[in-house]
Order: structure tokens, then sequence, then C-alpha cells
């Protein structure tokens, strides 16, 4: 478990992504509960790690509620057509 505190904006969020890919393979979960501030850079991190399967725990709800919707904006991938006929 990694515990996060205080603002997290986009600098932040390139250092924490450098660190977890340089450890990958792990379960990891992020305690946020002393998070006090984030930018647009920072959720988009926090969406990707999710994606990863990385835990958000004690995730403030404004930022629960931006995660959603940046994860709500992001465009779906598209299935492969069935070539089969």
């Amino acid at each position: 478990m990694l515990a996060l505190s205080g603002d997290i904006d986009r600098e932040h969020a390139a250092r924490l992504q450098q660190f977890l890919s340089s450890d990958p393979g792990r379960p990891l979960i992020l305690d946020l509960q002393n998070v006090t501030l984030v930018d647009r850079a920072a959720v988009e991190f926090l969406v990707g790690a999710e994606a990863t399967g990385i835990r958000l725990v004690n995730c403030p709800e404004y930022v629960r509620t931006w995660i959603a919707a940046e994860r709500d904006s992001q465009p779906q991938p598209t299935p492969e057509p069935d070539l089969r006929e």
C-alpha cells in the first residue's frame, strides 16, 4: 500500500507513473485518504492506474466522481469485426 497526501498535479502524476512502472507485476493499493487536491493529469493517471488493476482506497468523493466522469468520457474501443462468414 502506498499512501498519498497533499496535492497531486501533473508533475506528481508523472513521478508516480515512473515509480509504479519500475516495479510492475506487484499488486498495489493507493490510499488517497490525505489527498487534498488533484488536477486533470492526476485524475487521468488514477483512471489509468485503476485500469491496470491498482486499487484506490479512501478516495475523496470529488476525486471518485471526477474519475468516473473521466472514464465515461474516454472513447470506448470498437470491437473488431467478425470476418468469419
